[in-house]
């Protein structure tokens, strides 16, 4: 697995030892079962970017510190100029752009994601979370799948849902597309 997550993962489990913790506490609160933690913490698995978020509010740590290692510094406000988002390199499935990455005590997290293009067989990779999620397409199209629902979605449109649904994307007509995503 790449260096990345294991960097991640190592946060993770110094940063849950040092709030007393046990891996299956930690699991249990983020809706994880403990083996696929232990997973994430040895870097051995890709972390879903919504799991990372769960993990981050129940560390009462931000997102940013959790995969970055810096903090956050921005309190009142903070930009992020065009192409010069955090780009984050974690996953096989999407691209993530951080729009907020160097804000405090974020509430919600806004990204970029690009969904590379893959065959039309190609299966979804799907995962689950806690909060609420918003999704903008900004360029291309894509399909999204929550629970047994299949909707497209194009440029321009936006979708809205509960993220505790199984939920995955893929791009559509072998190009990839590009979507804003705020996760509660």
């Amino acid at each position: 697995m790449n260096n990345i997550n294991q960097e991640i993962g190592a946060r993770i489990k110094g940063i849950r030892e040092l709030n007393e913790l046990t891996l299956e506490n930690l699991a249990e609160r983020v809706n994880t079962p403990a083996e696929q933690l232990a997973d994430y913490e040895n870097g051995e698995a890709d972390i879903p970017l919504s799991i990372l978020h769960d993990i981050s509010a129940e560390l009462n740590i931000s997102m940013t510190e959790l995969i970055t290692g810096d903090r956050a510094k921005m309190s009142v406000y903070s930009v992020t100029r065009s192409g010069k988002g955090k780009g984050i390199d974690r996953r096989k499935a999407y691209d993530y752009t951080s729009l907020a990455d160097n804000f405090s005590r974020r509430k919600m997290e806004p990204f970029v994601i690009t969904i590379e293009a893959k065959p039309e067989d190609a299966p979804f990779t799907l995962n689950t979370h806690g909060g609420q999620e918003f999704h903008y397409c900004l360029e291309g199209s894509f399909v999204i799948m929550i629970g047994n629902h299949v909707i497209t979605i194009n440029e321009g449109d936006s979708i809205y849902f509960d993220p505790k649904h199984p939920h995955g994307m893929k791009a559509l007509n072998e190009k990839d597309a590009k979507d804003l995503v705020v996760l509660i």
